[in-house]
C-alpha cells in the first residue's frame, strides 16, 4: 500500500470511488461516512438503478400514447427514489458483507469494516433512507405501491446470495430492474406483457455488467468461498457475455414488438441496436484481468442503458 493510500484510507475514502467525487470534495466531515456506505461517491449505481425506472416509464407512454404532467413526476420521483433506495439497499448490503469486506482488498475500506460506520449507525442511518423514499412511492398510484413493498424482498435476499448460489447476478438483476415494472405500473395502473419483457431484458443486462465488475474480486472471492458468476464462467466470461448482451437486446425488442407499432417502433428499435453495439464495444475492449479496465468497462453501461432510452424517448415526441 502506498502513501498515498494510507493517507486516503484514514480519512475514510473508499478504494474504487470516483475520483475527484462530490462527496470527498464537499461533503461535510460528518456525513461522509454515512454518503460513502449509500455509494453516494460511486453514481453508477444510483444510474444501473435508475434507468430501467426511466425504461419502463417510456414504454407505458409509448404503448398508450397518453403522456401528462403525472409522468414529469413518476420521472423526478424515480430519480429521487433510486438514488435513496440504492442506499439503502448498499447500507443493508455492507451490514450483512461486514465480516466478507474486511478481507477484500477493494472493499476493506468501507465505512463499516474500516471502523468509520457502527452497524447500530448503518441501521439507523438505513432505516432513514427507506423512510424517505416510500414517501415517493405512496404518490404513485397503488399498483405501483404494492410492487414497492414486493421488491424489497429480493433487495433483502440478494446479499446472501453469493453465499448459496453461483448465480447472485440473478439476484441482483431482480432487485436492480424492479423499477421497470414499477415505473410502468406508475403510469398505466397495471403490469402488461411488454414491461414483463422490458424488466427480463434488464435482468440479463446486470448478468452482462455485473459479472465484468465481479471479475474485480474473483480471487479474494475465491479465498474466502464467495460465489459469483464471474467464478463460475472463468475463461469463458466473453462467451456468456455475448449471450447475455444477445438476450437482453432480444427480450427489449420483444418489448417493443408488443408494445409498440409502426414509427415508434422503426425508431425504438435503432435504440436496441445501439444498446447492443455499446455490449459489443464493451466485450471487445474488457480486459478480465485489468481490475482498472473492468471498473471503466462496467462503469461505461450508464451509457449503454441510455441509449435506448433516448430513442424511445424520440419515439414518444412523434
Amino acid at each position: 500500500m502506498t502513501e498515498q493510500s494510507r493517507t486516503e484510507e484514514a480519512m475514510g475514502k473508499v478504494s474504487d470511488a470516483t475520483k475527484g467525487n462530490w462527496v470527498d470534495a464537499i461533503a461535510s466531515e460528518f456525513s461522509r461516512p454515512y454518503l460513502r456506505l449509500s455509494r453516494a461517491d460511486r453514481p453508477i449505481g444510483t444510474w444501473l438503478l435508475l434507468i430501467p425506472c426511466w425504461w419502463g416509464l417510456v414504454l407505458a407512454i409509448l404503448q398508450d400514447r397518453q403522456a401528462s404532467l403525472a409522468d414529469l413526476w413518476i420521472f423526478v420521483g424515480c430519480a429521487f427514489g433510486a438514488f435513496l433506495m440504492r442506499g439503502a439497499g448498499c447500507t443493508w448490503n455492507d451490514i450483512t458483507d461486514r465480516n466478507y469486506d474486511g478481507a477484500v482488498e477493494r472493499t476493506k475500506s468501507r465505512p463499516i469494516p474500516s471502523g468509520h460506520v457502527s452497524v447500530l449507525q448503518a441501521v439507523v442511518w438505513m432505516g432513514l433512507q427507506t423512510l424517505l423514499s416510500s414517501f415517493i412511492l405512496f404518490s404513485f398510484n397503488w399498483v405501483a405501491i404494492m410492487l414497492g413493498f414486493i421488491s424489497l424482498i429480493p433487495v433483502v435476499v440478494y446479499p446472501f446470495a453469493k453465499r448459496f448460489t453461483w448465480w447472485p447476478q440473478v439476484f441482483l438483476g431482480i432487485a436492480f430492474n424492479w423499477g421497470a415494472l414499477l415505473a410502468f405500473a406508475a403510469h398505466s395502473g397495471s403490469v402488461h406483457g411488454s414491461a414483463i419483457l422490458l424488466y427480463l431484458s434488464g435482468i440479463a443486462w446486470t448478468l452482462f455488467y455485473d459479472t465484468i465488475y465481479a471479475h474485480q474480486d474473483k480471487e479474494d472471492d475465491a479465498l474466502i468461498g464467495i460465489k459469483s458468476t464471474a467464478r463460475l464462467f472463468g475463461d469463458a466470461t466473453n462467451t456468456w457475455l455475448w449471450g447475455f448482451s444477445l438476450l437482453s437486446s432480444a427480450l427489449m425488442l420483444g418489448a417493443l414488438w408488443f408494445g409498440t407499432s409502426g414509427l415508434s417502433f422503426i425508431i425504438s428499435s435503432l435504440g436496441v441496436v445501439g444498446f447492443w453495439v455499446h455490449k459489443v464495444w464493451q466485450i471487445r475492449c474488457v480486459n478480465l484481468a485489468d481490475t482498472e479496465n473492468l471498473l471503466r468497462i462496467f462503469r461505461s453501461n450508464r451509457n449503454a442503458g441510455l441509449v435506448p432510452l433516448i430513442f424511445f424517448a424520440c419515439a414518444v415526441m412523434l
